[in-house]
């Protein structure tokens, strides 16, 4: 399996903080507190990353398992869970998430700076696979670049801001090049209900924004 972000992947926590200050971070964990992780939950994190969103659930007590095709990124989040979290056991998958098949198995399922790696039908697809993933009534979080709204200033803003980073991940990585994608649209289109929406600023702008869907079982 290529790794794509072999070169960027070492640094990507801190292009990250580098380009958000702390917005990713905390975008990244939002949907993640005692309301929303019981112990002993069963969460499902596509495409980890560095994953301190996942050390995040599994301090709340929930059973994790961290799926990511990239081997440098899984290196890199055992390190931060020996330096942060060395007590903790995360279940770690390297493998392509669309090749996990364990459906109906998660309490939640969350996709974090994840789906917008690619083209907007295999997004799609991947956003229905992750779906299934979850038990009847599971809860689905994808945390990402808002979608534009405001007035005509705020809204070439976040395009210019979010079409830097794709042309960055473009360029070193080989993700899809594209516009900024409406999650909850399609969310809604496939079967989820979206019940809360969490919004984080950027020179007092809405640039990410991390939204909670529910199955209905």
């Amino acid at each position: 399996m290529r790794d794509k972000y072999k070169y960027i992947g070492p640094v990507y926590d801190f292009l990250s903080n580098l380009y958000s200050g702390k917005s990713i971070h905390r975008c990244k964990t939002a949907m993640l507190d005692v309301e929303t992780v019981k112990a002993g939950d069963r969460i499902l994190f596509a495409g980890v990353g560095h994953g301190r969103d996942a050390i995040r659930a599994a301090e709340l007590g929930a059973d994790v398992t961290v799926v990511d095709l990239s081997e440098t990124m899984l290196r890199k989040f055992s390190d931060a869970l020996e330096k942060e979290a060395p007590h903790l056991t995360i279940r770690q998958v390297h493998s392509d998430i669309m090749k996990v098949d364990e459906f109906e198995q998660y309490d939640m399922v969350v996709a974090n700076f994840f789906l917008n790696v690619f083209d907007e039908d295999m997004m799609v697809n991947v956003l229905e696979h992750l779906i299934r993933l979850g038990k009847a009534d599971a809860k689905v979080v994808v945390g990402d670049f808002s979608y534009p709204n405001g007035n005509l200033v705020a809204r070439m803003f976040k395009k210019a801001y979010w079409y830097v980073a794709v042309f960055i991940f473009w360029l070193f990585a080989n993700n899809a090049f594209h516009k900024i994608y409406n999650y909850p649209e399609h969310m809604q289109r496939l079967g989820l209900k979206v019940t809360e929406k969490k919004h984080f600023k950027l020179l007092n702008m809405n640039c990410y924004w991390s939204i909670l869907g529910q199955k209905q079982a």
